[in-house]
């Protein structure tokens, strides 16, 4: 009988260790989600960097003069009267 118990607490711990939330067969799919988040993240860091570049460029101190004018032009359809204005599809 203790015999019974000892081997069903065997396969008990052996099923955990293979088909539990974190055994081996949920390697793969962790791995998987690690991946897709990894690529998220670099996804986000260069946004990230590419909003920090804007936001310098708009330094009230000393705002590039080329990144406003694109600004206003997009933004606010200013355009000075010797620009050439070429619309594409």
């Amino acid at each position: 009988m203790k015999d019974n118990w000892a081997l069903l607490a065997l396969l008990a711990l052996f099923l955990l260790a293979t088909a539990g939330p974190s055994g081996v067969l949920a390697w793969s799919e962790n791995r998987q989600l690690l991946d897709q988040h990894n690529q998220e993240i670099t996804k986000l860091v260069a946004e990230r960097d590419n909003l920090r570049n804007r936001v310098a460029l708009l330094n009230p101190n000393k705002t590039d003069p080329d990144f406003a004018g694109e600004l206003l032009k997009k933004d606010l359809n200013v355009v000075h009267p010797d620009d050439v204005v070429m619309m594409l599809k």
